[in-house]
């Protein structure tokens, strides 16, 4: 039996499956008051992790959370990123880790967010143009200063989680992965022996041809959904493992916090575990 629990940094208690808040909507209208309830769904189901960013909506997707979630349960927890910035005529998104975008992206996030410190702040992306302890070193004093409760990457190799565990202790790693996507397994496995969480995003990704035929069959054997099955998946394989799929439709939601019910056997996993880089 899988544990529906994790500890981020060993005391900050959430349950694995969390929810994604990319792709909600956050325009004024019919499809803003639709995201509002998911948010608020996906409390009410029991979700205490909720992923957004800086970059989703420049902001907007956090102050659309607040509106929906402020006051938060004292057990939910608002991961929010930051490190890319909008340039040029465009609004092109762009990398920009310097220390004094840092600072004022976290001031940024906190008022939006409602709150006086962010519990899990994640670099979106590590600046090459930065050097790594500079944007690490201002992180670390803001945690310091009591603005940030623990640090996160996304999208790192293993040397540079190694390099930058070197100048600030990291909490979470947020890369891509999902069942048919390995390719971060090495980074997991840095994770797993470390006891730092692992957030995948894209969890669900069937490739060209659409849900595998595998997968399929496992699924018609549970009485499942091909989604469910693979976020089943995800669960079982890492006790550091956090899905965090994303949706802005009700019943979506439903389904996916449902997985966290389902239990595959030896020989379901053995088969699925198969897949790798099938897509």
């Amino acid at each position: 039996m899988t544990s529906e629990v994790f500890r981020i940094s060993g005391d900050l208690e959430v349950r694995r499956l969390g929810f994604g808040a990319m792709h909600l909507p956050t325009e004024p209208g019919p499809d803003r008051e639709n995201s509002l309830a998911v948010a608020r769904r996906a409390v009410e189901l029991g979700v205490t992790l909720i992923d957004t960013a800086y970059m989703y909506g420049g902001g907007s997707n956090e102050e659309l959370l607040a509106e929906a979630l402020y006051p938060y349960p004292r057990e939910l927890l608002v991961t929010t990123k930051i490190g890319l910035e909008r340039r040029g005529p465009a609004g092109e998104w762009e990398l920009d880790g310097r220390p004094e975008v840092l600072r004022g992206q976290v001031d940024n996030a906190l008022r939006r967010l409602r709150v006086e410190r962010v519990e899990l702040l994640q670099l979106h992306r590590i600046d090459p143009k930065t050097p790594l302890a500079d944007q690490f070193g201002v992180l670390r004093e803001l945690r310091e200063a009591g603005k940030i409760g623990r640090i996160g990457l996304s999208e790192v190799t293993v040397d540079e989680l190694r390099e930058a565990r070197g100048v600030v202790e990291i909490a979470s790693v947020q890369n891509r992965y999902n069942l048919l996507d390995r390719e971060h397994e090495p980074v997991l496995a840095v994770c797993e022996q470390e006891g730092i969480a692992f957030l995948p995003w894209r969890t669900v990704a069937w490739g060209k041809s659409g849900a595998d035929a595998e997968v399929a069959a496992v699924a018609a054997e549970l009485d499942a959904t091909p989604t469910q099955i693979a976020l089943a998946w995800l669960l079982g394989h890492s006790p550091v493992m956090l899905p965090i799929p994303g949706t802005a439709r009700l019943a979506h939601l439903e389904e996916n916090v449902a997985a966290s019910g389902i239990e595959l056997s030896a020989g379901q996993r053995a088969r699925l575990d198969g897949l790798a880089g099938a897509a």
